[in-house]
């Protein structure tokens, strides 16, 4: 039975490999590309399951660029995407990050906040007293004040996905519902991929774009990786005291996070040490009511009542090497190219990742020199530092 070849095979269609493919088919008409994705409902994806934050605030000038870029394309994001006479809504909401600071993270904070300053960034340090004008509601008595990221924002993923494949299959891109049971490579080069079904696919280029399944999917060829799958929750809650007006992202230094949604509705999370590795899906409410409510509470009085509406649970892809993604071609196997181990980060970083990804397999010039997340640091155990924020 013939083979059915590609040019471009990629592994896993959420936002990273469906932003991989328009880049692709975007920069050449031409070129065969097929997305394999194992459930195109997204019920289990990152890409889903996250609050779609997008934020200028890292303390790597990478990824300071990488948000840079993200800004400008979710911005005209809508027109861009438009696919036979429909255009994506995706709702940007630029309500701004707060990341509060301490004694213990202020150093790193002001470093963080010169670096982005220097190249560009619209930020600004807030003092304890300009947080409480602003959200009256905050406490802020016991922190030295906060870097807000006016341009920082959040939107709907899936539309963002959403857009993302119906502008790539509209360029070409072909979307196939199947597992990829191995990767297969000859002479240290790929030349395909096997499905779980028997069906094999013939390609020189395979692009791992499989997120929380990132490591199952690159040890069939013989790579390891050191991206782990670490269980995040997210708990919708309706409190009895409403804020004026929307909150921003508010990240505390101890790591909770929330912001406001349509209606008041309050989001909120925290990673936590002891966070389960594993493709679990389930939601603990005794979390939220021993140890997140009375810390939010602490710093948020008004939220002493409220009602926990629902919660839900997705999946971080952790680069336990050093939080950062994993990206380009791997050393020692010509033709399997990397999007891995983004540790939270991936859904706003798709733009400039599959952009990326896709000069360094047609061989354009870079738009932007992401060579720093070489999956070379793997192989060499060389973690990147990243001074702060990561």
């Amino acid at each position: 039975m013939s083979i059915k070849t590609y040019d471009v095979i990629i592994i896993g269609g959420g936002i990273m490999g469906s932003a991989t493919a328009y880049y692709l088919t975007k920069m050449d008409r031409t070129l065969k590309v097929a997305v394999v994705e194992q459930d195109p409902t997204y019920a289990r994806a990152s890409t889903t399951l996250s609050m779609s934050n997008v934020r200028i605030q890292f303390s790597l000038k990478e990824n300071i660029q990488i948000s840079q870029y993200a800004f400008e394309v979710f911005e005209h994001f809508e027109g861009e995407m438009a696919a036979e006479g429909r255009e994506p809504k995706i709702y940007f909401h630029r309500e701004g990050n707060l990341f509060l600071v301490d004694d213990n993270t202020r150093v790193q904070a002001k470093q963080a906040f010169d670096l982005q300053k220097s190249l560009g960034c619209r930020i600004e340090w807030w003092t304890p007293q300009q947080i409480k004008e602003r959200f009256a509601l905050y406490e802020t008595d016991n922190f030295l004040g906060g870097t807000y990221g006016p341009e920082d924002g959040h939107f709907d993923a899936y539309a963002a996905l959403m857009g993302y494949k119906a502008k790539a299959r509209s360029q070409g891109a072909q979307y196939l519902t199947h597992n990829v049971d191995k990767i297969i490579n000859r002479s240290g080069r790929v030349t395909g991929v096997r499905l779980a079904s028997g069906q094999s696919l013939g390609a020189g280029v395979i692009v791992n774009c499989a997120g929380a399944w990132a490591a199952q999917v690159a040890a069939t060829a013989g790579v390891s990786l050191p991206v782990v799958p670490v269980k995040r929750q997210v708990f919708t809650l309706d409190t009895a005291v409403k804020p004026q007006g929307p909150l921003p992202l508010t990240v505390l230094p101890s790591g909770l996070y929330f912001r406001s949604e349509t209606g008041g509705i309050i989001l909120l999370g925290k990673s936590m040490p002891e966070d389960p590795t594993g493709f679990q899906f389930n939601w603990d409410d005794k979390r939220f009511m021993e140890i997140l409510w009375p810390e939010l509470a602490e710093f948020v009085p008004a939220f002493d009542r409220l009602k926990l509406v629902r919660g839900w649970a997705g999946l971080y892809a952790v680069n336990t090497l050093d939080d950062n993604a994993i990206l380009g071609q791997w050393p020692e196997l010509k033709g399997l190219f990397l999007a891995n181990g983004f540790s939270g980060h991936g859904l706003q970083q798709a733009p400039a990742v599959g952009r990326y990804l896709s000069e360094l397999i047609l061989q354009r010039p870079l738009s932007l020199d992401l060579s720093i997340f070489s999956p070379r640091r793997v192989l060499d155990n060389k973690p990147l530092a990243e001074n702060g924020l990561v």
